[in-house]
């Protein structure tokens, strides 16, 4: 198999490079047609497709598969010839009768879907691995490889994968052993591995694919994320599962490119854009904001974006952008020249990296991810194995170090992947690099597995709309009740990071003590207070010399928790702006995230879509809102005016400057104009003024304080002309500074990165 899959390169590397770009040879005459008759196949069906010549495809039910993946049509005849019928075979599993020093029960000539083994040691031998093996459906053994050992050398006994033969049985520093594959089957992984200082193998262990193998979704999602997440981790945070490696002004650049050529129908082009915008927000959801290159590729190379403009042209890093110029980017426009030609693709990272090289002053570094989506099937261009080594050595030689320092992973895409592009594959230790997977949909599928709910408790803004558990909706709601004589008070509050709760300031009294303070996050879920935290400046009697009975600016406080909560599916954080965190949620590169970004974003308008929480009478529902914002426009001006002028209203006020009241500090809804707004009621104060933009939720403010109590009789009155509502702003430089002093000080909790 080693020889052949040479050769395969070498007739690349001769040959494709003089017909590069030809045309087809029957271009300018007649395609002669293939004859219909002995196309069926025995216990499954086929379809013909006529997209790019005439392609009969074969499929099987489950458990089997065809003998038989396509043929095509070739000046009237069908490639491959063979007088051979068509028929559905079952799916096997590899020899596992490869064991050593023990005993594999049952003993058969083949093993089928379903079927399982025994496996047990001789004496003085210690057994490690799998007992017990099932055949799966896609060709491969569950478990891991069964290993009987004397654990005598320094390195454990690698064993023998199934279908595989080794070479070598010395197990000590720099005792290297070699792996081979049964015939008709393909090592996928490290054909040599090393025995190291550190008693673990180098490399990957080895598998035998047959045609018919390929990785499931939950195969690849577990994989590829546990490989991705040693590169996806913004330095410095250490939050479960997701650590990265990166220098302390190190970056990370991901190369994604997307074979496009004719070996991939039109039906699935759309399917393989998604996959795109997908993967890009996969990795959003590891809190690090990477630097892209995304070009589609089939004879020549179609750029969606390249790095240099990525981080050069602050445009060309809106991630919405790039999802338009996704859609846009149609069949048609890879052009007539559509074969595959892996080795351009890999030639044009390498000139990206070399521009790179020359302009980014932190290269050396910088992390390189490449992942590519491909079949494989590359009929020109030659051998792109040469070009793989030069990107593997300019960051390497770059940073003098005797080890590659880029990851390459290859998804294969299709039934009939050539599996020999597992050589071009990054082969790091304890990693695997390449997948095979049916199709495009479970390409999907294992990203979308990768977002493990789990391990990603304490990414913020996150929330599911789940009717049986409504809770996580809004997993970082707090309700707050203080217990005072004769009567206490209720506030809302939201989750912010383990150790904090923020809410209002006007919520607690003098005298209010932690025992007096109930929290509720979910049911039977017991949080107590260590301490609140009212912001310094506060002082709800400040003005009242200029008729203002009540003042509630810097209406803010923090609850410090006497212990971090845990965080599940039903508890977790809400985003807060400008911390890099919500960079993070705003796929926001890390030159990108700052505050004043931030701010562009969240508030993008003069009138800004947003919400807050309410207790509905038990059940707990949005408001929702229109922020007023200072507009040059004249119509809107005058509405965020109106919203100021109308705070005179309030009983008791009598101050005439509105701007006493009302400062840019706050941030003002209600009213009839453009919409009518819902209004906040008692209770509801201190709760999460938010905004969600894409799929997370972000906190812009506070519900602090309203004009006219509008709520008797409703759970969720509606707006008239002057009722207003005023919500302190976390935009506000005074609130900024309060926030970062607790919130980024790791000596008091989870800290936050402030920007």
């Amino acid at each position: 198999m080693e020889s052949k899959r040479r050769l395969n390169w070498f007739m690349l590397a001769v040959i494709c490079p003089l017909i590069t770009g030809a045309p087809p040879l029957l271009s300018q005459e007649e395609v002669k047609p293939c004859p219909t008759e002995g196309l069926s196949i025995t216990g499954g069906s086929f379809v013909i497709s006529h997209s790019h010549g005439t392609i009969v495809k074969y499929s099987c039910p489950e458990d089997f598969y065809p003998n038989f993946l396509t043929r095509k049509c070739l000046d009237g005849s069908w490639d491959p010839k063979t007088k051979k019928t068509a028929e559905c075979k079952k799916v096997t599993c590899p020899n596992p009768r490869v064991f050593e020093n023990g005993e594999v029960t049952p003993y058969k000539d083949r093993y089928y879907v379903n079927d399982t083994t025994n496996y047990t040691c001789n004496s003085d031998y210690v057994f490690r691995g799998s007992q017990y093996r099932v055949c799966k459906p896609n060709g491969k053994w569950s478990g891991s490889t069964p290993i009987c050992g004397r654990n005598s050398d320094l390195c454990p006994d690698p064993g023998f994968p199934p279908g595989s033969h080794r070479t070598g049985n010395m197990f000590n520093i720099d005792d290297k052993v070699t792996y081979s594959c049964d015939n008709k089957l393909t090592l996928i992984g490290s054909k040599q591995r090393v025995c190291q200082e550190d008693g673990q193998w180098s490399g990957t262990e080895p598998q035998c694919y047959a045609e018919f193998t390929y990785d499931t979704p939950e195969e690849a999602s577990q994989a590829f994320g546990n490989s991705l997440k040693t590169n996806l981790e913004i330095h410095k945070q250490h939050q479960e599962g997701k650590l990265v490696r990166l220098d302390q002004n190190g970056t990370l650049d991901i190369y994604i490119y997307v074979d496009v050529s004719d070996s991939i129908e039109e039906k699935d082009f759309t399917t393989a854009k998604d996959v795109i915008k997908k993967l890009i927000e996969t990795i959003s959801y590891y809190q690090v904001s990477p630097n892209y290159e995304i070009q589609m590729f089939a004879t020549e190379v179609k750029e969606i974006v390249n790095m240099r403009n990525f981080k050069a042209v602050p445009a060309e890093r809106n991630l919405g952008k790039i999802s338009e110029r996704l859609d846009a980017f149609s069949y048609e426009t890879k052009g007539d020249r559509s074969g595959t030609n892996i080795c351009q693709a890999f030639k044009t990272i390498l000139e990206s990296m070399g521009i790179e090289k020359i302009n980014d002053k932190n290269f050396a570094q910088t992390q390189h991810v490449i992942i590519m989506f491909t079949d494989g099937d590359a009929n020109m261009g030659g051998n792109p194995k040469p070009k793989v080594d030069e990107i593997k050595h300019l960051i390497a030689d770059e940073r003098k170090l005797g080890e590659y320092v880029s990851d390459i992973y290859i998804f294969g895409v299709g039934n009939d992947t050539n599996l020999d592009i597992d050589d071009l594959v990054t082969k790091r230790d304890g990693e695997k690099h390449f997948f095979k997977l049916p199709n495009l949909n479970d390409v999907q599928e294992t990203f979308d597995q990768m977002i493990d709910e789990d391990s990603s408790n304490q990414l913020c803004g996150l929330q599911q709309n789940d009717p049986d558990n409504m809770r996580r909706a809004f997993p970082w709601l707090a309700q707050i009740k203080i217990t005072r004589h004769p009567a206490g008070s209720n506030c809302m509050g939201s989750l912010v990071t383990p150790t904090y709760i923020l809410t209002a300031a006007h919520c607690f009294r003098f005298g209010d003590t932690p025992e007096k303070i109930t929290i509720t996050l979910k049911k039977n879920m017991g949080i107590q207070a260590q301490q609140y935290i009212s912001h310094p400046d506060y002082n709800v009697t400040a003005k009242r010399h200029l008729g203002i009975p009540e003042f509630y600016e810097f209406d803010i406080a923090l609850i410090q928790l006497k212990e971090p909560v845990i965080m599940d599916l039903n508890v977790r954080p809400i985003c807060i702006p400008c911390t890099k965190e919500t960079s993070g949620s705003l796929k926001l590169s890390d030159r990108d995230g700052t505050c004043k970004k931030h701010k562009e974003i969240l508030m993008n308008a003069d009138i800004v879509n947003a919400a807050f929480k309410s207790d509905l009478g038990g059940k707990i529902g949005n408001k929702e809102i229109k922020i007023k914002q200072v507009s040059h426009c004249a119509v809107l001006f005058l509405q965020r005016d109106a919203c100021v002028e109308d705070a005179k209203k309030a009983l008791g006020m009598t101050a005439t400057n509105a701007k006493d009241i009302v400062s840019d500090n706050f941030l003002c809804s209600g009213g009839t104009e453009p919409n009518t707004d819902h209004i906040a009621c008692k209770g509801d104060s201190g709760g999460a003024t938010f905004v969600v933009p894409g799929n997370r939720m972000v906190q812009v403010g506070i519900v602090s304080w309203g004009v006219k109590d509008m709520c008797k009789g409703s759970f969720k009155p509606l707006s008239v002309e002057d009722s207003r509502d005023y919500h302190t702003n976390l935009f506000s430089p005074a609130i900024y500074t309060f926030l970062k002093e607790y919130l980024g000080n790791g000596r008091l909790g989870t800290p936050l990165s402030f920007l």
